[in-house]
């Protein structure tokens, strides 16, 4: 059991096909590691180990993932009789009415649930510092963050305490903590992973869901198992030609590939993850694919300004919703300063406001979507920056506007495909000098994972990442 630990989730499930382990065994070895980690890194919030011995001693789905550990992020991902807290206080109680589809999906592909991962209340913050649960550390530096909203998630796997673990993604929240852990994260095309049946979409489409995962085959099969729209969903992403993991290991073809370093927002971006995409580029083109730097012309402060007033909305609305679910209206104390700060301002969003918004982000979404008729793919960094300290974004602050500006200079290069729909994946392509994974962001266009999961498995291959550990890793002691 101490070498399935270094493997990724599809050869845990191969193991489990084959005879050579139980699920039970599987199951109990990822408990072991959770325990003995989980009081350092603080990845794990709400455990369910016994429900989860009980799932893995009975009759289990014969899916993909048949009897391989899983865990859900605390935000959004409904399981029935199971506290959903999104990282809040208001919530702390709160208990999930039903499964949501995607749950319902999961458990049918096999896989088996060890509890909720942490995340920062309502999923703001590009880190995991919840004043609930306290902070989650990122197991490469335990003094940096891991990243957020799915930060939680992220570190657990990065860790070994599981092969592959859900997130979410409504401005980067997948591929943050993938840049920031040295991690696979896959956001889809809009709409690809249904929201149902709570809800029909989340932000006007800004979020989807998927995982944080080791190996990009891991991350394709999931998203075979996870994909298509549910009974009365508003809209759905077209069906792939193919099953993703067949993709995984296909001839990519000669691609035109554009990079660019380039903040689009103007900021200063750190010279370790302008070298990471610099060096993905040179890499790109030794495979074969024709590459020049490029990027599209965009209206930096329309996409900013654009962006904010929709997830300011959204984040009003997020917390509306909860209330109307609970019966009952947050008390000031129950959320954290930045939160009451950011429902308020959300709140006073006037509704012609946020229907520019969307109408000046669905114009930048054609004006991107004519620069990938040249390209197939558009890498840049994942982040400006390498993983920050733990306290650089302060959920204590009120200053609501101060802090979403600091925010997007860290995460500048994520949230434009939110907003367009399109996917996008982070790679660990590169460490920088002091040792800290640099992510690369390679992007497709709108429904083309394919091509993303061909190039990125390419890369995989070229330069491959999973001999790495970090500081804080399974088959090390704990400091």
């Amino acid at each position: 059991m101490r070498e399935v630990q270094s493997l990724d989730a599809t050869a845990q499930a191969d193991l489990v096909r084959r005879g050579e382990v139980t699920p039970l065994e599987l199951v109990d070895a990822a408990i072991e590691r959770i325990e003995r980690l989980n009081p350092e890194l603080n990845a794990v919030v709400t455990p369910t180990f016994d429900r989860a011995r009980d799932a893995a001693r009975g009759e289990l789905p014969d899916g993909p993932f048949r009897g391989v550990p899983f865990l859900l992020k605390d935000l959004s991902a409904a399981w029935a009789g199971v506290r959903m807290t999104s990282g809040s206080a208001f919530l702390k109680d709160f208990v999930a009415p039903v499964d949501s589809v995607l749950v319902r999906r999961y458990r049918a592909a096999g896989l088996v649930f060890l509890g909720k991962t942490n995340c920062p209340e309502f999923g703001f913050l590009p880190t995991t510092e919840p004043r609930l649960f306290g902070a989650t550390r990122n197991p490469w530096d335990p003094t940096r963050t891991p990243g957020g909203s799915s930060g939680g998630s992220a570190a657990a796997v990065a860790s070994g305490m599981v092969a592959i673990a859900h997130g979410n993604d409504g401005g980067g929240s997948i591929r943050i903590p993938a840049s920031c852990c040295g991690l696979v994260g896959l956001k889809p095309t809009r709409a690809r992973i249904t929201q149902a049946p709570l809800l029909g979409d989340v932000m006007g489409g800004l979020v989807v869901d998927h995982a944080l995962a080791r190996s990009v085959r891991d991350s394709a099969a999931l998203l075979d198992a996870t994909h298509g729209a549910a009974l009365g969903d508003p809209y759905a992403a077209l069906p792939p030609v193919r099953p993703f993991l067949e993709e995984v290991g296909t001839d990519p073809g000669r691609l035109r590939i554009a990079w660019s370093a380039r903040n689009p927002i103007g900021a200063p971006v750190h010279a370790d993850c302008a070298r990471a995409v610099e060096e993905a580029a040179v890499l790109c083109g030794e495979l074969g694919h024709e590459v020049e730097e490029a990027a599209p012309e965009l209206d930096g402060q329309l996409l900013y300004e654009s962006f904010l007033a929709v997830w300011l909305a959204g984040h009003a609305w997020g917390i509306d919703g909860m209330a109307r679910a609970t019966g009952r209206s947050p008390q000031p104390e129950e959320l954290e300063p930045l939160s009451w700060a950011l429902h308020r301002i959300g709140r006073e969003v006037r509704a012609p406001d946020y229907l520019l918004a969307v109408t000046a982000l669905q114009r930048i979404a054609r004006e991107v979507a004519a620069f990938f008729e040249r390209y197939d793919v558009w890498l840049s960094p994942t982040l400006a920056q390498p993983p920050v300290p733990l306290g650089t974004f302060d959920s204590r602050s009120t200053d609501a506007l101060g802090t979403f500006r600091r925010a997007s200079e860290f995460v500048p290069f994520t949230p434009l495909f939110n907003a367009t729909g399109q996917p996008a994946i982070s790679l660990p392509l590169h460490w920088s000098d002091a040792g800290l994974p640099i992510g690369v962001q390679l992007a497709g266009r709108y429904g083309d994972e394919a091509t993303l999961l061909r190039l990125a498995a390419a890369l995989e291959v070229a330069r491959p990442w999973t001999d790495r550990s970090p500081q804080v890793w399974t088959g090390r002691e704990v400091r």
